[in-house]
C-alpha cells in the first residue's frame, strides 16, 4: 500500500536538491571521535518504587549496562550493581527496595533472573544450568511473578509462578506445542497464547487455567497478538492484521466468545495495555519509523495531553500503580534519550537525565529525513536518510547504503551512535526499508518470503541509484552495511553483485543459510516452522535454494574489500560463519578485515568493543571507499 507525501514533505525535499548547486556552501562542523560518541549514556527502564520516591533504571556509564536508581524529583544515580556482565533491571519489589534484574554470559542469550537484596547480596532464582529465563510480569496481588523457563524442555518455554515469600516456583502451565504467551487476567482464571504459523500469520488462543483447556480464539488466517486483558478479566484485547493492511486493536469478550474492534490507526498499532485499575490506555503506533503514542482516559474518554518535547518522540511510558505519575522516554534521530516523569494530575513534567555528552554540539549532527524511491519494478520502498551537514554539488560525499535486521526487521527514526559518528565523517547514509520489512502493512511485509537475497537486494542496489543520483553523492563512492540479515545481504551484495557496491562491512551477517537454520537456538523451536516457511527448510528439497543464496559458497565472486564483525558467543550466527567466510574471501586476493569479539553475542554492548568496532569501521571505509591517502600505509 503506497503512502501519499505530505505536500510539505515534497515540497522540502524539492527545495532541497535544487538548493545542492555549485555556490552552496558547505556547513563547517566539528568532528567528533568515537570515543565521543561512546561517551553518551544508553538509559533504559523505569520501575517505581514501592514509595515512589525513585526509579530503576539500566545505564551503561560504566562501560556495561548495569542498575542504578534515580531519585523522582531528580538528581545523581546511584549504582545497585558493578558488574562487567550485561545487568538488564527489570523491577523494583511491592513492598521493599529489592530488584529483579536478568543477566546472560557476555551475549550467550542464556538469560537468568537474580534478585539484589537490600544489603548488595545476589542470589540466581532460575539457576538451572543452560536454561534460559524470562519475566512475565508481576500477578494482581504482587505476592509473586510470572516467568517462562525451559529448565524442562530446552526447545519450549513454560509458564511459572514464583512465590515471593519462599521464592518456590509452581508450574502454571506446561508447553509443549511450542505456544507463546500473552499474559494472564487478574482473576488468574485465563491466559491468553499465540502460536506462529509463518512469520506474519498466527493463531490465538485462550487457556482455562482451571480446566486446563485450550479455546481457539483467533478468526480468519492473520496476524494475532494478545495486547492485555481488561481489569476485570471479561476482555482480552488484542492486535490483529485481519482484513487489513495494518495490525488494529480488538478485543475478545471472554463470556460471550465475540469480537469488537476498538481502534483503527493508517499505521501499525505496535501494543496497547492498561494501567493497574484500568484508568488508562495506553497505545503505540509505528508511523513510518517512528514512535506515535496516545494515552486514553476510560472514565472521561479523552485523550491525556502529554507535555511537548520539541524535536523529539515520546516513548517507553509507564505509569504508576498509584495511577498519579507517568514516566517515559523521549529522543530523535539526533537527539539521545531522556528520562522524564509526568504528573497526570497536574500536568508537569520533569527531565531526570542528559545523556548526550556535554562535548558534542547537538547542531553538529544530523536529523534523519523520510525517503522513498522507485525500485526496479516500481514498489515505492521507504528509507531512512541522513545527509552530512558538509555534502554539496562541489564537495561530494561517499555514502552507504545501510541495511537491517531481521528478516522483518525495520531501521526506525531513532538515535543511531553509529549511524552519526558515519555521518560526522562525512559519510551520507540511508537505511534502506526494503520489500519484507515491518511496518509498512502485511502484503510489504510479505514479499520476500521464499525470496530473500534477490528482490530486496533489488531494492538496496536501488537504494544505491538513489543516492547516486543525488547531485552531492560521489556515485563512485557508495558501499553497503549491515549487521545480522543485514549483514548476509551485504555478503549476498558482494557475491551476486560483485560490482554495485565498493566495499561491504558484514556485521555478524549469515553467510550460510543450510547452517544457520539447522543450528538455531533450541529455545527458538516455537518459531522454528515459521521461520522455515519463510526462508525454506533445510531438510528438504528447499536446501537447492538456500545453498544458491548462501554467499559462502559463491566466494569466489567477490571483487570489492570486505570488512566482518563478529561476537564470539554469538547463539543465532555462529562465529563459523564468519571464519570460513573470511578463508574464502582471502582466497581471492581480495582484501578483507576481521574482528571478533570473545566476550559479545548477536550484537555489541560493552561500549570498549563498541569503540573499537566504529573506529575500525570508519578507518576501512576511509581506506577503500573514501580512498583517504593517509589510510593507505
Amino acid at each position: 500500500m503506497k503512502k501519499i507525501l505530505p505536500i510539505l514533505l515534497i515540497v522540502a525535499i524539492f527545495l532541497g536538491c535544487k538548493s545542492d548547486t555549485p555556490k552552496e556552501t558547505a556547513k563547517i562542523v566539528k568532528q567528533y571521535t568515537i570515543d565521543v560518541f561512546m561517551d553518551n549514556e544508553s538509559i533504559f527502564g523505569s520501575s517505581f518504587s514501592h514509595d515512589y520516591s525513585k526509579l530503576l533504571v539500566g545505564s551503561n556509564k560504566s562501560g556495561t549496562f548495569n542498575a542504578y536508581t534515580i531519585p523522582i524529583g531528580g538528581g545523581e544515580k546511584t549504582a545497585l550493581t558493578k558488574s562487567d556482565a550485561t545487568i538488564r533491571p527489570m523491577s523494583f519489589f511491592p513492598k521493599d527496595d529489592r530488584i529483579l534484574y536478568a543477566s546472560d554470559n557476555d551475549g550467550d542469550e542464556i538469560y537468568h533472573i537474580f534478585l539484589r537484596n537490600e544489603d548488595g547480596t545476589i542470589t540466581d532464582l532460575t539457576p538451572d544450568k543452560g536454561a534460559r529465563a524470562s519475566m512475565y510480569g508481576w500477578t494482581d496481588d504482587y505476592t509473586g511473578f510470572y516467568y517462562g523457563s525451559n529448565k524442562r524442555n530446552p526447545q519450549f518455554m513454560d509458564v511459572y509462578e514464583m512465590n515471593i515469600d519462599n521464592f518456590e516456583s509452581t508450574l502454571v502451565f506446561q508447553n509443549d506445542e511450542g505456544h507463546d504467551f500473552g499474559g494472564i487476567s487478574n482473576d488468574k482464571k485465563y491466559m491468553a497464547l499465540s502460536k506462529s504459523i509463518n512469520t506474519n500469520d498466527s493463531d490465538m488462543f485462550l487457556y482455562d487455567l482451571a480446566a486446563k483447556k485450550m479455546i481457539k480464539i483467533s478468526e480468519q488466517q492473520a496476524g494475532y497478538s494478545p495486547s492485555d486483558f481488561s481489569t476485570d478479566s471479561k476482555n482480552l484485547y488484542y492486535t490483529t492484521d485481519n482484513g487489513s493492511e495494518f495490525k488494529y486493536l480488538k478485543k475478545y469478550n471472554i463470556e460471550t466468545g465475540t469480537h469488537e474492534d476498538v481502534l483503527k490507526k493508517d499505521w501499525d498499532i505496535s501494543y496497547a495495555y492498561f494501567s493497574k485499575t484500568g484508568k488508562y490506555r495506553v497505545v503505540g503506533v509505528n508511523v513510518d519509523g517512528k514512535n506515535e503514542l496516545s494515552i486514553l482516559d476510560i472514565k472521561s474518554g479523552k485523550e491525556v495531553q502529554f507535555p511537548k518535547i520539541e524535536g523529539a518522540d515520546i516513548s517507553s511510558v509507564r505509569i504508576s500503580k498509584n495511577e498519579e505519575l507517568m514516566t517515559f522516554y523521549a529522543g530523535s534521530s539526533k537527539s539521545t534519550s531522556n528520562l522524564y516523569t509526568f504528573d497526570l494530575k497536574t500536568g508537569k513534567h520533569n527531565q531526570l537525565t542528559n545523556t548526550l555528552n556535554k562535548d558534542i554540539v547537538p547542531d553538529d549532527l544530523v536529523e534523519a529525513s523520510v525517503v522513498r524511491f522507485k525500485s526496479f519494478d516500481g514498489l515505492e520502498v521507504p528509507a531512512i536518510y541522513y545527509k552530512p551537514h558538509n555534502a554539496t554539488a562541489t564537495n561530494k560525499a561517499p555514502a552507504l547504503v545501510w541495511v537491517h535486521g531481521g528478516p522483518g526487521g525495520q531501521s526506525r527514526q531513532g538515535y543511531s551512535a553509529n549511524v552519526q559518528y558515519l555521518v560526522n565523517h562525512g559519510y551520507a547514509v540511508l537505511m534502506v526499508n526494503n520489500r519484507g520489512s515491518s511496518g509498512y502493512g502485511k502484503s510489504f511485509f510479505q514479499m520476500d518470503d521464499q525470496n530473500h537475497g534477490e528482490k530486496d537486494l533489488k531494492d538496496c542496489i536501488e537504494g544505491k541509484n538513489y543516492l547516486a543520483s543525488l547531485p552531492y553523492i560521489d556515485k563512485d563512492k557508495i558501499g553497503i552495511i549491515g549487521g545480522s540479515y543485514g549483514g548476509y545481504m551485504v555478503m549476498r551484495a558482494m557475491t551476486h553483485a560483485p560490482e554495485e557496491f565498493k566495499i561491504g562491512v558484514n556485521i555478524f551477517g549469515v553467510t550460510n543459510w543450510l547452517r544457520t537454520l539447522k543450528s538455531i537456538p533450541p529455545w527458538w523451536e516455537s518459531f522454528k516452522d515459521a521461520l522455515y516457511l519463510e526462508m525454506g527448510d533445510p531438510n528438504t528439497a528447499d536446501s537447492v535454494r538456500l545453498y544458491d543464496i548462501s554467499p559462502l559458497f559463491h566466494a569466489d565472486q567477490v571483487k570489492n574489500p570486505v570488512m566482518v564483525l563478529q561476537g564470539a558467543k554469538d547463539p543465532r550466527v555462529l562465529q563459523v560463519e564468519s571464519d570460513e567466510m573470511v578463508a574464502e574471501i582471502k582466497k581471492n586476493n581480495v582484501p578483507v578485515e576481521y574482528v571478533l569479539f570473545e566476550d559479545e553475542g548477536h550484537g555489541f554492548v560493552k561500549k570498549e568493543n563498541q569503540i573499537e568496532s566504529n573506529t575500525r569501521i570508519l578507518q576501512f571505509c576511509d581506506k577503500y571507499l573514501k580512498g583517504d591517502p593517509a589510510m593507505k600505509n
